[in-house]
């Protein structure tokens, strides 16, 4: 690789990590609209707090898990100096950079679901569970290819399972550990029962520029995953663009015009196009984006009032059901006689979905279950009726509306 080439593809690369990064800002602010007031500053301080957890764990164990690599040498080494194995000009160090945000994606998703109950500590030792082992152990099974899962899916149905973007590896993987997580913790006091009611947004705004934070962020995750020059391809970009549009256009006319359901429909079309991204024709790609905004608000309603699960944000059917979704429908879209550039199969999208959901959801109830019975996993009902932020953090969002 010629010099210029390799410094084209670090800064490629680390544009990438930048705009990923930048969505967990969006993350922050989607939970800040969502919960209640008296729990905005926990919703902050979580998000970043457990992107900092989990640069940690990462660092030290799940990046070497996933991949087999560690950085524990000289930085002369470890930025691809003379005689080394590891990329030049850095360039292994940005490829972690950008493979973390994707990591750090997966506490952020579960934020979301476990909102306005969860203790602080006990989340943040579950974000280094699932950020050393439990996420980088499926990630390394499908883009590492280890364990040789995906070379007999191959040799068994013709083609390895396709997830160019996370689907399933990132966003499947998150949701269904935080539908695990949710029944875990239970619903939130005076949610459900005779008395129960529904607790509306805090602030409209807030979730809207949390939705658009994700959305710009996004077409660095998704067109950035060719993590190189050489492979990167303006067709994942129009697929993105056209999975965001008939998310947001489904949730729009289903949801009745409901400001919620319309910004998360651009993510719930976001997520379920990231696997075929790279496969699918661009009026494919807006139908899977389309149904992913439909999963979201039809199962969003289910969960919340006919199944009782408090799912906050509705991350579950957001990330759990569109990347399930998306795995699935690259298996369709992405068929040359659907318009897509083929080499993908059906039953080979079907089985990675169904694998990578239930592994989540299993690991999801065993992580939470164990530190439940442990050090515990949800606030007391005093400090949940009084709000996070004043039982965790002693402050409020607008700390001067409380002066006389």
């Amino acid at each position: 690789m010629s010099q210029s080439q390799l410094g084209g593809d670090v800064f490629f690369l680390l544009i990438g990590a930048i705009l990923v990064f930048a969505m967990h800002g969006g993350f922050a602010f989607l939970e800040v609209g969502t919960v209640r007031k008296k729990n905005q500053v926990n919703a902050l301080v979580k998000i970043i707090s457990d992107f900092a957890i989990s640069t940690v764990a990462y660092f030290l164990i799940g990046y070497g898990v996933a991949y087999g690599i560690n950085f524990f040498a000289s930085a002369a080494t470890i930025q691809g100096g003379e005689g080394s194995s590891f990329d030049g000009q850095g360039l292994s160090l940005v490829k972690f950079f950008f493979l973390l945000t994707f990591a750090a994606a997966i506490p952020a998703i579960i934020s979301g679901g476990i909102a306005e109950r969860a203790k602080f500590g006990s989340q943040l030792a579950a974000s280094a569970i699932i950020v050393a082992l439990i996420y980088p152990f499926f990630e390394g099974i499908i883009w590492n290819g280890q364990f040789g899962f995906q070379s007999w899916l191959e040799a068994t149905f013709g083609y390895a399972f396709n997830d160019f973007a996370g689907s399933v590896v990132v966003h499947g993987v998150g949701g269904w550990l935080a539908l695990g997580a949710v029944l875990m913790l239970g619903a939130r006091h005076g949610r459900y029962g005779d008395r129960g009611r529904a607790f509306p947004p805090s602030s409209i705004p807030w979730l809207a520029l949390g939705s658009w934070m994700l959305c710009v962020g996004w077409f660095g995750f998704n067109v950035m995953s060719a993590q190189s020059l050489e492979g990167v391809t303006g067709l994942v970009a129009m697929n993105s663009l056209l999975a965001m549009t008939g998310g947001i256009l489904a949730a729009l006319v289903i949801g009745r015009g409901d400001p919620g359901f319309v910004h998360n429909g651009a993510l719930a079309g976001l997520v379920a196009v990231c696997a075929g991204s790279n496969i699918m024709h661009p009026i494919g790609s807006f139908i899977t984006g389309g149904i992913g905004g439909f999963l979201f608000v039809h199962f969003f309603n289910l969960c919340q009032e006919k199944w009782q699960i408090d799912d906050v944000l509705g991350v579950w059917p957001l990330h759990g059901l569109a990347g399930a979704w998306g795995g699935i429908a690259a298996g369709i879209f992405g068929l040359e006689m659907l318009g897509g550039l083929g080499g993908v199969s059906f039953i080979s999208q079907l089985i990675g979905t169904v694998v990578g959901c239930g592994y989540a959801l299993i690991c999801g109830l065993v992580v939470y279950g164990v530190l439940k019975q442990t050090i515990g996993i949800r606030l007391s009902e005093d400090e949940e009726i009084m709000g996070a932020d004043l039982a965790v953090h002693n402050i409020q969002s607008e700390p001067e509306s409380g002066i006389n």
